[in-house]
């Protein structure tokens, strides 16, 4: 079940590579539905907060007309940021799938401290290779083409 959530993550962090957003994914699943999904829009919007998680997190506070998201998980394609983990903390949400950690931050996520200080459940490295890959693959072409284009 793990493995279909994340590749509905993965749709969406191609969506974001298919606007030149940095390719992150979510979604946020109850009872084993989606009730939000979102990518990375921060260049789009122009908004630093634009990040998958929290859009998606905003989309499933809308849906389910709260802010706590008990019973729900998450499932997102890169390692969420400090700002995108305490959101997801602070929603309620128990159950964390991450697809593959951030090789470029020098401090991962404290996975002991979320689970003992909050009772966070996460696992990491759902679907590793494809979360890997559509990031490389994206930072290699913008590279190539000088920052403007990935196609």
């Amino acid at each position: 079940m793990e493995e279909k959530w994340m590749k509905e993550a993965l749709k969406e962090a191609e969506k974001a590579y298919g606007k030149l957003e940095i390719p992150v994914g979510a979604v946020i699943v109850k009872e084993g539905k989606i009730i939000a999904r979102a990518h990375n829009l921060k260049e789009t919007k122009q908004t630093a907060t634009a990040h998958a998680e929290i859009l998606a997190i905003g989309k499933a506070n809308k849906k389910l007309n709260n802010w706590r998201l008990l019973d729900c998980d998450i499932y997102v394609t890169l390692e969420p940021c400090e700002m995108c983990m305490g959101a997801i903390i602070s929603s309620r949400i128990k159950n964390i799938y991450i697809g593959t950690l951030d090789p470029k931050k020098k401090q991962k996520i404290d996975i002991e401290k979320y689970k003992k200080e909050y009772g966070a459940n996460i696992k990491v490295g759902i679907m590793k290779e494809e979360s890997e890959y559509i990031l490389k693959d994206f930072f290699k072409k913008l590279r190539k083409n000088g920052g403007k284009d990935v196609n």
